[in-house]
C-alpha cells in the first residue's frame, strides 16, 4: 500500500483531512487514519492540498499542421503536464480530408501507446463529413471516444452549417457531445486578406483579422444548432466577453452547453503582438486562434470564472519553437504556425491569479472535476473517493517560484509566461498508483495509459 498523510484532501464533499491509500491503481481509502503495514510507502503531505490528479481536456500533441510538427511529441508534452500536476490529458485526434475515422485514431495511438508519462484519451475531430464517416461514429464510441470536434474555420478542416447539423444528430444518438472552434472561417478568410492589403503582415495583424465578432458569431450559430439538434455541446477555448454573452443566452433557452477558456485568455491581452524582442518578431509567440484579446474581455471572462460560469479550464496546448517555426513566416502573419504552450503552467497560473476569489473546491473543478465530467470520466478521474483512479497531485501551495524557459519541461523554446511569479508546485504526483513526479521533476517511468470513456 502507498500511504499520503498529512494532508488536507479535497474530496467531491468537501475539505477534510485524514489519510489517502493507495493500492495498485486504486484508491482504497479518504479520510480516516490508516493502520499500515511494516512494507507500506509513506509520502508526507504536511502543509499539502491533495487533489486527484488534474486533466487538461485540450491539447495538441505530436501533430502535424500540413506545414510543421508541434514541438511537443506525447512523450515530452504528458511529461511536462504531469510535472505540473496534470495526470490525464484529452487530445484531439484528426481526422484529414480524405481519412477515415478508424485511421485517424489508429495513427493517434501509435504516435501516443507506450510513450506518455500522464495518461491520455481522445477526442475526435472530424473534418471529412460523408456517409463513410457517419457510419463509423458508432464504432469509435464504443473504442471510448465519446466527445468529437468540429471546426468553423480552417479551409482544410471546417464543416458548413448543414454538415455540423447532421454531426450533431449523429452522435446526440448516444449522448456524445460536440467540440466546436467557433470562428466564422469566411470571414476570417476575407480579413486576413484586407489586413495584408493594408501593408500589415506582422503578429500584429493577426488580431486585427480575427476580431471578436468573429467569435461570437460563431458561437451563436451552434447554440442554435445545438438547439435544433438537442445535441450537448462544448464551446472550447472561449476567449470573449460577446462570445460569453452567447452562451449566457443560449442557457437561458435551455440549450445545454458548456464552456471552456484557457489561462491566456485570463492573463494575457492583445499588446503582446507588438513585442519587439528577438529581432522584433517576439509578437509571434502569442500568434494562437483565436487570439488575444482586450482588458475588458479578460476581466468579463475572469467574472465569469470566478461565478461558476466556466466548467473548465484547459490549455489548447499547441507548442511550435518560436525560432525555426513560428520565424520562418516573416512577412505573412497567416503563414505563422497558430498555437502556443501551456500544458505543465495552467495549475500554477489558476491557483496563483485567482488565489483571492477561489479556493481548493473551485480549483478542483475548473482544473479536474469538470473535465472529468464534461468528458465522461467522473468518478474514476476527477474524484478523490474510494474506487477512483490513484491519479493524485499532492500540491504544495507554499513553493514560490518563476516561470522560465529555463526551468519548463515543455520541448519548446519559450513560454507566454516567461517571468510570472507563481505559488504552488507538485511535491508528489502519482499516474495509475505509481510516483511519477517528486518536487516538480519527472522520474524515470512511464505509466500513462489510454483512458477509453463510456
Amino acid at each position: 500500500m502507498q500511504v499520503i498523510r498529512g494532508g488536507v484532501l479535497v474530496t467531491p464533499k468537501g475539505l477534510r483531512c485524514g489519510d489517502v491509500v493507495l493500492d495498485g491503481d486504486q484508491i482504497v481509502q479518504v479520510g480516516g487514519t490508516y493502520a499500515q503495514a511494516a512494507d507500506d510507502q509513506v509520502f508526507d503531505a504536511t502543509g499539502c492540498y491533495v487533489y486527484p490528479g488534474f486533466i487538461d481536456a485540450h491539447t495538441h500533441m505530436q501533430c502535424w499542421t500540413g506545414m510543421d510538427w508541434t514541438a511537443d511529441s506525447f512523450e515530452t508534452g504528458t511529461r511536462a503536464a504531469a510535472c505540473g500536476g496534470t495526470t490525464t490529458i484529452v487530445d484531439y485526434c484528426t481526422q484529414d480530408k480524405g481519412m477515415t475515422l478508424h485511421q485517424a485514431l489508429d495513427e493517434w495511438h501509435k504516435r501516443a501507446d507506450g510513450t506518455c508519462i500522464a495518461n491520455y484519451a481522445f477526442h475526435m475531430a472530424i473534418a471529412d463529413w460523408n456517409e463513410t464517416t457517419r457510419e463509423e461514429l458508432p464504432d469509435i464510441y464504443e473504442k471510448g471516444i465519446t466527445s468529437f470536434k468540429s471546426y468553423f474555420a480552417y479551409d482544410h478542416l471546417k464543416l458548413d452549417d448543414a454538415q455540423t447539423m447532421e454531426l450533431l444528430e449523429e452522435i446526440g444518438k448516444f449522448e456524445g457531445i460536440l467540440c466546436v472552434h467557433c470562428e466564422n472561417g469566411a470571414l476570417v478568410d476575407a480579413l486576413q486578406k484586407r489586413v495584408l492589403d493594408a501593408g500589415i503582415v506582422g503578429p500584429e495583424g493577426h488580431p486585427l483579422s480575427r476580431p471578436s465578432i468573429v467569435e461570437a458569431e460563431a458561437i451563436s450559430r451552434l447554440m442554435y444548432l445545438s438547439e435544433l439538434t438537442g445535441t450537448r455541446v462544448n464551446v472550447v477555448h472561449c476567449s470573449t466577453k460577446e462570445g460569453l454573452e452567447q452562451v449566457r443566452m443560449a442557457r437561458k433557452r435551455g440549450v445545454r452547453v458548456n464552456l471552456e477558456t484557457c489561462p491566456q485568455y485570463l492573463l494575457l491581452d492583445d499588446t503582446r503582438y507588438f513585442e519587439q524582442g528577438d529581432d522584433g518578431f517576439a509578437g509571434a509567440k502569442y500568434v494562437m486562434s483565436p487570439p488575444l484579446r482586450k482588458p475588458m474581455d479578460i476581466a468579463a471572462l475572469r467574472e465569469a470564472v470566478e461565478d461558476g460560469e466556466i466548467d473548465q479550464i484547459s490549455t489548447d496546448h499547441c507548442s511550435f519553437n518560436l525560432h525555426g517555426q513560428k520565424d520562418r513566416s516573416r512577412g505573412d502573419f497567416t503563414k505563422i504556425p497558430n498555437g502556443g504552450p501551456g500544458v505543465e503552467h495552467r495549475p500554477a497560473l489558476i491557483m496563483t491569479s485567482f488565489a483571492e476569489k477561489l479556493g481548493p473546491m473551485d480549483f478542483l473543478k475548473l482544473l479536474s472535476e469538470g473535465q472529468a465530467k464534461v468528458f465522461s470520466m467522473y468518478p474514476k478521474k476527477g474524484a478523490l473517493a474510494v474506487g477512483s483512479d490513484a491519479d493524485i497531485c499532492v500540491w504544495n501551495p507554499n513553493v514560490e517560484w518563476t516561470i522560465s524557459t529555463k526551468n519548463q519541461h515543455q520541448n519548446v523554446d519559450y513560454t507566454p509566461y516567461e517571468d510570472f511569479e507563481v505559488n504552488g508546485k507538485p511535491r508528489y504526483v502519482f499516474i495509475n498508483g505509481e510516483l511519477a513526479v517528486r518536487d516538480g521533476e519527472p522520474l524515470d517511468n512511464k505509466p500513462g495509459r489510454y483512458v477509453a470513456r463510456s
